[in-house]
């Protein structure tokens, strides 16, 4: 009886199997019931394919420890290659052995089992960093039209940390084990790509919704009539700005659970867009977050006995909540709803080898230029060319350095929604102000939209030509002849006539989620298809456009290199020198957490330039000029922007400017911003690195200490560069701080009072100034010296070489010009800085490359700081003067 109903189970498995096209193991083999085996079909320079019935399996080596696996039963929409580059392949091996074939490159095997096709990545010794535990491609519909619904399994032991998947809002830095579903909405950035403390990286190959550990259990939350909350609040809609009325209600159901656990649930709302997050699990609530705009869905990891448990829910009363769960287990998985098959990309080695071999096929990281690293001052918003101007100069007479002004939304006045013109009656001159601009040292970033008023002159050509989304105020950027004519109206309204420096393309996922059941490039494919990739094809035909005018000798009324903040990203956009913030959030405390666990979740993706609106975007009216509380809050999330890749200020309907707050924040301010400027050597040299060998700037602990399981857990510490160790303190008036000071050769310094300190828990006293900060133990740090305004002055002043002494140290200066491209071609100058501990010498060698412009002669103060053996701080200085020689200064 036993034996019958096995063969039973067997024979379905072997029908599922065959049917669906899965790659997995299928329990209790028999020799009565033999599945056929993966075959080697092929094996060419750049790829090695086997096929199994009607499924093909496909392993392209991209680089010396990344692999591309696509599994495929068919094409359902032939798609451009819009994330990876044309690499050339590596050299590698492929031998059959022990049931399976072996790839073997120089950092990883892959190994493919023949008789159920899963497949084992393994280092270069041969231990499993990962495995697959099984996929599934089956076939589906969107629009009417043949899709595919591609899964794929891996095993995720208990003591893996996963980070990643880009900005979200939930507050987790650590995913493993977490339900989300990536979606491109304001405040969130899907970035399918996760990395792990184990020693690889994952790229999931999808342009549409993906879903991170996808639950099949769901419980639709029913509306009780209990009423709660009915607010008015001022919001921005892609309308402008306006009026909302909003009010919640109570949502209630059940949850039965079969044993105990951890669970990933994950709240729908059911809108495109939610006000509220809020579930109360048997009276505990579990998620509570406000803001005028939030994502649809919200995630979160809870521990459960079996048994049922009640839910309620208070939200807006126009949502239609559901609560997907599911038990953690040892998996992770990634599932496509409309695809082509499963496609990713497996990266091997630490987190800085993953991401420089992700960015070798997905694209290298062009340099900002200098000023962009300054302080960017931005307010929703200015009114006029005036106000603008007025504000600009007072800059500059109260000394608090900036380079980088922005003129926000709605300065196109009756021109219509991004028009692609000022209006004269408040900006009767453009080109004017941004050359008053330029000869205060300060640059102009303007809004610009991938919307276009129907109604305005460039909007009824755009329909005439039929290059909107239809149904929509978006422009097909997936129509090639659309972007082009975008193009071509930007370049010959704004970039040509008016010399604008930097762009902010707003709102580009788009907003409302609105490729969802449209259709793109002349109707002939469906949205959801690409419905995660705008951002990428919006910034690409901007960035691409930009370039080619740089290239074709037509700089000097706009800066050669890029600057473009937008709202959204995906993987790729890296290449096209894009910034991103993280959108229309709040200004509490618990807004501010999260938000610094979102910008290094994006970080890790591979993404290094990223900041938020310091301040928080949707800000407490009038009292914030005078809430002392609002002014601790913005003074911490101001003072953590000075550690970010970029410093910015912004707020709606709010006039940003310091001394609008008074003089105790203006001071903070000042401070903060001489700190910013001080340390500008350090950032642009360490800009450099990100762009020219492919680091990263904004580092979780990850990163640096990957096998610290208590700095693997900390959400808001992290790196700024290899040096700085960034504590933000994010809770109102404590008296002390509490870091934790991972092990490294030669302990820690604080950065402030150069105390030396051990590894472990420290506590600090806290200031109203700044935010704890510590230096790594041979640690070489560039800063300059004295005030300066702008971002270039910082650059050519004087400069301070500080040496934490302790152990032996490297660092690398970077010079170029700071504007244009010329540095691609070898227009730059290093000098390689080597701190030697037995000696107590500092060697400055002799400098590597040249530019125009470059001082030919340096004057440093070289500050040696030591801690002695009762536990005193020594610092020694010595002044030299460099002039491209080898020079050695012995303390």
């Amino acid at each position: 009886m036993k034996r019958g109903y096995l063969c039973l189970l067997f024979f379905f498995a072997c029908v599922w199997w065959r049917g669906e096209g899965v790659a997995g193991n299928i329990p209790g083999l028999s020799s009565t019931c033999q599945v056929e085996e993966w075959t080697l079909e092929k094996k060419e320079t750049d790829q090695v394919i086997f096929r199994r019935a009607d499924t093909r399996l496909r392993l392209m080596p991209l680089t010396e420890g990344a692999v591309r696996v696509v599994r495929s039963r068919g094409i359902a929409h032939e798609l451009p290659e819009l994330v990876y580059l044309p690499v050339k392949a590596p050299a590698y091996t492929l031998k059959k052995e022990d049931g399976g074939y072996i790839l073997t490159l120089k950092n990883v095997r892959v190994k493919v089992s023949v008789s159920d096709g899963r497949i084992s990545f393994l280092s270069s010794d041969g231990k499993v960093i990962l495995g697959e535990e099984g996929g599934q491609i089956q076939a589906s519909s969107v629009q009417g039209e043949q899709t595919y619904v591609s899964t794929q399994t891996f095993h995720s032991p208990s003591d893996e940390y996963l980070y990643g998947l880009g900005q979200f809002q939930d507050g987790y830095l650590n995913v493993r084990g977490l339900t989300r579903r990536l979606t491109q909405v304001n405040t969130q950035i899907a970035i399918p790509f996760v990395m792990s403390n184990k020693g690889y990286g994952l790229l999931w190959n999808n342009y549409g919704l993906t879903e991170f550990n996808p639950s099949s259990s769901v419980i639709a939350l029913q509306k009780t009539g209990a009423s709660g909350d009915k607010v008015t609040v001022n919001v921005t809609s892609t309308e402008g700005g306006k009026e909302e009325v909003r009010e919640s209600n109570v949502f209630a159901g059940s949850l039965q659970v079969e044993s105990d656990g951890q669970y990933a649930l994950m709240l729908d709302v059911g809108s495109s867009m939610a006000r509220r997050h809020n579930l109360e699990i048997d009276g505990r609530t579990v998620v509570d977050l406000n803001n005028l705009w939030l994502p649809p869905t919200v995630s979160v990891l809870v521990d459960l006995k079996a048994g049922t448990h009640r839910l309620k829910a208070e939200l807006t009363k126009e949502d239609t909540p559901k609560l997907y769960f599911r038990k953690v287990d040892q998996t992770t998985t990634f599932r496509s709803p409309v695809s082509n098959g499963i496609d990713y990309t497996f990266f091997a080695g630490t987190a800085d080898e993953v991401i420089a071999s992700y960015r070798a096929v997905t694209g290298e990281v062009p340099m900002l230029p200098a000023w962009a690293l300054g302080y960017i001052h931005c307010r929703e918003r200015f009114h006029s060319q005036k106000e603008l101007l007025e504000t600009a100069s007072r800059f500059r007479r109260e000394k608090l350095p900036v380079d980088l002004m922005v003129q926000d939304w709605q300065y196109w006045g009756k021109y219509g929604w991004n028009a692609m013109r000022f209006d004269e009656a408040d900006y009767p001159s453009p080109r004017e102000m941004v050359d008053s601009l330029h000869r205060m040292d300060m640059r102009l970033m303007l809004s610009v939209w991938s919307k276009v008023d129907q109604n305005s002159v460039l909007g009824k050509k755009m329909a005439e030509k039929a290059y909107y989304i239809p149904g929509t105020p978006w422009i097909d950027f997936f129509n090639p002849e659309a972007a082009s004519f975008y193009w071509q109206n930007f370049r010959d309204s704004l970039v040509l006539p008016i010399g604008i420096d930097a762009w902010w393309l707003d709102a580009t996922e788009p907003e409302n989620d609105d490729l969802v059941g449209r259709r793109v490039n002349h109707s002939s494919c469906p949205g959801e298809v690409f419905r995660n990739v705008y951002p990428l094809v919006v910034n690409k035909t901007v960035y691409e456009g930009l370039r080619s005018l740089s290239s074709n000798g037509k700089q000097g009324s706009f800066s050669p290199r890029t600057v473009l903040l937008t709202r959204s990203g995906f993987p790729g956009i890296q290449r096209y020198g894009v910034a991103t913030w993280s959108g229309d959030v709040g200004n509490d405390w618990d807004t501010f957490r999260r938000q610094i666990v979102a910008g290094l979740g994006i970080s890790v993706c591979g993404l290094p330039w990223w900041t938020y609106d310091a301040g928080g975007f949707f800000r407490p009216g009038d009292a914030q000029y005078t809430d002392v509380h609002f002014h601790e809050r913005f003074s911490r999330w101001l003072q953590t922007s000075v550690f970010l890749p970029l410093m910015r200020v912004h707020g709606y309907m709010t006039n940003t400017e310091f001394w609008n707050y008074g003089d105790k924040v203006t001071e903070m301010a000042r401070k903060s911003l001489a700190l910013r400027y001080r340390l500008l050597p350090y950032i642009y040299s360490e800009s450099a690195w990100v762009s020219l060998e492919d680091g990263t700037m904004l580092r979780p602990l990850v990163m640096d200490f990957p096998k610290d399981t208590l700095a693997l857990s900390l959400k808001y510490q992290y790196m700024f560069g290899r040096s700085l160790l960034v504590s933000p303190i994010v809770e109102e008036g404590p008296a002390t701080w509490k870091t934790y000071l991972p092990a490294v050769q030669g302990g820690w310094y604080d950065f402030y009072d150069n105390r030396h300190l051990s590894s472990g828990w420290v506590q600090t006293s806290v200031s109203p100034d700044y935010i704890p900060v510590f230096v790594k133990s041979g640690t070489i740090l560039p800063l300059a010296s004295g005030y300066a305004d702008e971002a270039d002055a910082a650059l050519q002043s004087e400069w301070e070489i500080r040496v934490y002494t302790g152990t032996d140290g490297t660092y690398q200066l970077y010079e170029d010009n700071g504007t244009d491209c010329e540095y691609e071609k070898g227009a730059c100058s290093c000098i390689r800085l080597t701190w030697n501990e037995k000696d107590a010498t500092l060697v400055i060698g002799k400098r590597k490359g040249t530019f125009a412009g470059m001082k030919p002669v340096r004057e440093l103060k070289i500050v040696k700081v030591a801690s002695s053996s009762n536990g005193a701080v020594e610092v020694a200085e010595k002044s030299v003067v460099y002039k491209g020689e080898e020079l050695e200064v012995a303390f």
